[in-house]
């Protein structure tokens, strides 16, 4: 700082004698170094403004702690340095204190998606059988036997087809299935 040492000395006498208004004389000449270390310190820039705030709070609060004849703003750093380390133990609280909260919401909210899951499937697979008993006897037959890996050369055989229309018939079935299990999701 270029001002006379002596010059603070006497306006930080006048302050801790009662004169508080003229502190605002102290921040202007130590708010851009001040700032500028602060800056230097942070990644978001926007935090300077509270910080520097800080460090003038505080250095007016305990001004009687600090020794006439010393660096008025080696004092202001360590203040600053103090602020810093609060502020970033501070920021790493809070962030981990989000992330274990994003987990917790993770965890709850893929528990009520499997239970949920889990109730939906219960209800497809109970409109799915009804739609299945819905089809026509060999339709049912056709979707029994491909549900049991039945080859269709041999389900052709039982039903006395050929393979060709066992794979229209499954088409037909798989169609039919469909279009009642719509139909069923929206009753």
């Amino acid at each position: 700082m270029n001002s006379d040492p002596r010059d603070i000395a006497t306006l930080l006498d006048r302050i801790k004698q009662g004169e508080s208004d003229l502190f605002l004389n102290v921040v202007r000449r130590y708010e851009l170094p001040l700032r500028s270390y602060l800056a230097g310190q942070l990644y978001n820039t926007g935090e300077v403004d509270d910080l520097a705030q800080e460090v003038f709070v505080t250095a007016y609060r305990d001004l009687d702690s600090f020794r006439s004849g010393e660096d008025f703003g080696a004092w202001l750093r360590g203040i600053a340095r103090h602020r810093l380390l609060t502020h970033f133990r501070s920021q790493h609280r809070r962030a981990t204190a989000t992330e274990r909260f994003q987990e917790e919401v993770a965890r709850i909210a893929e528990q009520e998606l499997e239970a949920s899951a889990d109730r939906d499937a219960g209800g497809r697979i109970e409109r799915l059988l009804h739609c299945i008993s819905r089809l026509p006897e060999k339709l049912r037959r056709i979707v029994h036997a491909g549900l049991d890996s039945t080859r269709p050369v041999a389900l052709a055989d039982e039903l006395r087809t050929t393979v060709p229309a066992i794979y229209q018939l499954h088409y037909r079935a798989n169609q039919l299935l469909r279009e009642c299990m719509n139909m069923e999701a929206h009753l």
